[in-house]
């Protein structure tokens, strides 16, 4: 009797049958896949794929964004249309494992954060730091020139004809002083005066009973003397002497810096030519430029600091003497005289100088400005929730300032509104976080009523 061999087909059968439906058995993740969107990545969300990969931006692996609703059946639980709720669940267990962002469940969080896991956030290194109150303290700089004080400046001008006899000083820079002679004058004119001086006094000393008028008479001809840039110790010394000269000398009338010499010795005088120069550089003008947003907090007699790459390791103190009510339409600046003290004349005019003031606005709530992202009229900062939560949060920023007190010259941003004291805010890596938020649809309908919405 021969063997039968006829099952071992039907075993070989039925094998092959459970292996190809083994295979067909779809996987659980395949299942979960129906309700993604799309894939993107945290750190450039423009990108958009239907099938998982990598970044073809920057190479990272993209990550699942899931559809809004989902199909829920109907047996104890809402309908299709009914079943319309945020899915914020974006990361499957191997993206979990990549640092992707970790689902929040919106039972358990605010409408708009949401939640980075803190391995994630050390991956991407994510800082926090405090809101404090501190000095606000800031510097406004300009640059300007220095230049003589007009009121220093002293023009003499020839008051009557002659010629110019003898030149005392002939360049400009010669220093002279008080009462020094600088030019002299030869003008008959003068001579014609001085001699009716002379006949006046003289009649006055012959008439006694007239004295009175005479001494009017003689007043008007000094006082004409006077005008014509004749000292008092010249008309002194005619009226002791009694003789008229034909000679003009003119002092100078403080100690001081020739500035200029434009006549030259014996040519020809008319009245209104200007014969010499003398500049009293005891004290000296600075203008500088100021934006107008800095204008406000300028004021008269405001005291600042002068340097000058001529004395490198020296500042001179200056004081504001007149702010011009005018700002320049190109420029949107307005001029700031500042007033400087030079009695040792160590400044020259037509240097340059750095202007440095420091303005004090008390104490106030800042953060670094590295923790604010702009959006435009107002900042964004990312709150510490604990536990991975963050919560984006709009405030409203005043002016940057460097602490001068800190060495390393951290710049802060004054909080006006959005923030209290101790809040712990994001300081580093926040566009990264911004990605995320994004992503997860945290700024999502953050506008307040009436508002545009966020974009950067």
């Amino acid at each position: 009797m021969k063997p039968s061999i006829a099952p071992i087909p039907r075993i070989l059968a039925f094998v092959i049958l459970f292996g190809i439906g083994a295979c067909s058995k779809p996987v659980s993740h395949t299942a979960a896949n129906d309700n993604v969107d799309y894939y993107t990545c945290t750190m450039h969300p423009s990108v958009h794929s239907e099938t998982p990969g990598n970044c073809p931006i920057c190479g990272m692996d993209l990550v699942p964004v899931l559809q809004k609703t989902v199909n829920e059946p109907q047996n104890g639980q809402r309908s299709d249309g009914e079943a319309k709720r945020d899915l914020s669940l974006i990361a499957a267990d191997d993206q979990n494992k990549a640092g992707a962002a970790r689902p929040v469940n919106q039972e358990e969080s605010k409408p708009n954060e949401f939640s980075v896991p803190v391995q994630r956030q050390q991956q991407i290194g994510v800082t926090y730091t405090s809101v404090q109150r501190r000095a606000i303290r800031f510097f406004i700089r300009s640059i300007g020139t220095l230049e003589p004080d007009q009121g220093k400046i002293f023009d003499y001008v020839a008051r009557v004809d002659g010629y110019l006899k003898d030149l005392k000083v002939t360049s400009p820079g010669e220093r002279v002083g008080k009462d020094q002679a600088l030019v002299t004058l030869y003008s008959p004119d003068l001579r014609s005066t001085e001699q009716e001086l002379v006949n006046l006094l003289n009649a006055r000393d012959r008439v006694g009973s007239a004295r009175a008028d005479a001494d009017q008479l003689i007043a008007s001809a000094e006082q004409r003397l006077r005008l014509w840039n004749v000292g008092d110790e010249e008309i002194t010394s005619l009226e002791k002497s009694r003789h008229a000269s034909d000679n003009l000398v003119l002092r100078s009338p403080v100690n001081g810096v020739v500035e200029e010499v434009p006549m030259r010795q014996g040519a020809r005088v008319k009245a209104g030519d200007r014969l010499v120069s003398v500049v009293d550089l005891s004290r000296l003008w600075l203008w500088a430029q100021f934006y107008e947003n800095e204008s406000g907090f300028l004021k008269l007699g405001q005291t600042l600091d002068i340097s000058l790459a001529a004395f490198p390791d020296k500042n001179f103190p200056g004081r504001i003497g007149v702010i011009d009510p005018r700002v320049d339409a190109v420029t949107r600046t307005t001029r700031v005289r500042i007033d400087l003290d030079n009695s040792e004349e160590e400044l020259r005019p037509g240097m340059f100088a750095n202007v440095e003031i420091e303005i004090d606005c008390g104490e106030g709530l800042t953060v670094p400005a590295d923790a604010v992202l702009p959006t435009g009229s107002r900042g964004l900062v990312f709150m510490d929730k604990g536990d991975g939560k963050l919560e984006p949060r709009l405030i409203q920023v005043g002016r940057q300032f460097t602490d001068p007190a800190d060495p390393k010259l951290a710049r802060y941003y004054q909080i006006e509104n959005g923030l209290k004291e101790g809040e712990r805010v994001v300081s580093s890596a926040n566009f990264l976080i911004d990605a995320e938020s994004q992503i997860q649809g945290a700024l999502k309908n953050f506008e307040e009523p009436g508002e545009a919405p966020v974009s950067r």
